[in-house]
């Protein structure tokens, strides 16, 4: 359906014809689900930025984290300072040529 017009034709057109029982229940079930369907995505919509702040904000206090265990390590037997992860994911691998 392209626009919500069409389905005013569409509902007379069915209440004519009479359908079946069944018809009926299909025609019922495609439109329950297309409106859960709707409704899944609002809420999708809707509640996307506060998801990505909390992922930021646990990324924010693993860097954190990394930053007050650094000076532990470079003091300690490690030889090398732990790399912080800097806008980039730690599973980043460049393309092969």
């Amino acid at each position: 359906m392209e626009s919500v017009q069409e389905l005013i034709p569409l509902a007379q057109e069915l209440v004519a014809r009479r359908p079946g029982r069944k018809l009926v229940k299909l025609y019922v079930l495609g439109s329950v689900l297309a409106f859960l369907g709707v409704v899944i995505g609002l809420v999708g919509t809707v509640c996307g930025p506060f998801t990505a702040a909390g992922r930021r904000r646990d990324e924010e206090a693993l860097v954190a984290e990394l930053r007050a265990v650094q000076p532990r390590l470079q003091g300690g037997k490690s030889r090398g300072a732990v790399p912080l992860p800097r806008g980039r994911a730690l599973s980043y691998r460049p393309p092969a040529s």
